[in-house]
């Protein structure tokens, strides 16, 4: 599946993902702690990493680049949110996208026997743009949906909203990814 079936599929199955993250914390964790971030970002992308490898023929490979991706990014959440606060989000989630953007490239680069050795093409240039325009698109969708966790009322919150939210902030970065130009 390419196009927008994948966009969609995998906006999709990521919104779940991320709609039981918001339940989890919601219901279990009592107090924020880096730790739960970091275990959060990591399984989150390690899915959004699983999409991405099974769309390219290569799921394990893609679930671990994108739960190193995860932990790198809430890992620089945590690094930089004492400095420029909640907006540290946004700055992780656009940069998210490049190093996804990365990963999918290599996930899909054409593999060269050269001899004895495997020569892998990568069309940077490819990348790079789509990278960024999956920064900017998702990290403005991101933006609109992020007032879902204000106020912070727990018990009130309607996942079905959430649901749609993070549907809506997933789509922009998936379809960057999946849709060519034609």
């Amino acid at each position: 599946m390419t196009g927008l079936g994948a966009t969609v599929a995998g906006s999709l199955a990521i919104a779940a993902v991320s709609t039981l993250g918001d339940f989890i914390w919601a219901t279990w964790i009592p107090r924020h702690m880096a730790v739960f971030g970091l275990t959060h970002g990591t399984l989150l992308f390690l899915a959004i990493g699983f999409v991405l490898g099974t769309i390219s023929g290569r799921a394990a490979r893609g679930a671990l680049g994108g739960a190193a991706i995860g932990f790198l990014a809430a890992g620089t959440f945590y690094v930089l949110s004492p400095v420029v606060g909640f907006s540290a989000m946004f700055a992780a989630w656009m940069a998210v996208w490049l190093a996804l953007a990365w990963l999918y490239g290599r996930l899909n680069a054409a593999r060269i026997d050269i001899g004895h050795r495997h020569d892998i093409r990568i069309d940077a240039r490819a990348i790079a743009g789509r990278g960024a325009l999956a920064a900017i698109a998702s990290g403005v969708a991101f933006y609109a949906i992020s007032g879902i966790w204000r106020p912070f009322n727990p018990q009130g919150w309607d996942y079905a909203v959430h649901f749609g939210a993070w549907t809506l902030a997933y789509l922009p970065g998936f379809g960057a990814l999946f849709l060519s130009r034609r």
